[in-house]
């Protein structure tokens, strides 16, 4: 029966010449400055990319009321032509003035702004700032807002302005 058993000779490994200290050095300086410029590449990557997520914030950042700015247009254009109106007839322009607010309003409104008024419902300090007190009687009980100052505005749920108010107290 015939041995099984490798040596040295049959491996193989055997045919390839023994690797010297400085060709193993030399394969190892070779493999590192290899890495390291496959870290500096991914390196600039990184900062490449890093630019332009920048330029993208930048560029959403300048353009951001695009969509607002262009559906008030139309709003702008009522407003010079009501002014290039000649004459004095103001009850036509009183009522072109009407039209173009709630054209202005609609605009606003579908852009999420939501007005805060309260007059005749109870104080929240969430979205009124209470500017003066009055007295409270039958008709205004205590803590209900009596009168708005000045609307306060929502904008997607979130307060913008808070509405000045008047409290029964």
């Amino acid at each position: 029966m015939e041995s099984t058993q490798n040596t040295a000779d049959d491996d193989d490994f055997g045919d390839l010449p023994p690797v010297t200290p400085e060709q193993r050095i030399a394969e190892l300086e070779a493999a590192l400055l290899q890495v390291r410029d496959d870290q500096l590449r991914e390196r600039a990557e990184l900062d490449n990319q890093r630019k332009r997520l920048v330029r993208d914030v930048e560029q959403a950042r300048k353009f951001a009321n695009e969509r607002l700015l262009e559906s008030m247009l139309p709003v702008l254009d009522n407003l010079e032509r009501g002014l290039e109106a000649s004459g004095t007839d103001f009850e036509r322009l009183r009522e072109g003035v009407d039209l173009t607010l709630k054209q202005f309003r609609k605009v606003v409104e579908d852009h999420g702004l939501v007005a805060v008024d309260g007059a005749g419902t109870a104080f929240n300090p969430d979205h009124h700032q209470a500017v003066s007190t009055t007295p409270a009687n039958a008709e205004n009980p205590a803590d209900t807002v009596v009168a708005a100052m000045q609307k306060g505005y929502l904008l997607n749920g979130r307060l913008l302005r808070p509405a000045l108010v008047v409290v029964a107290k």
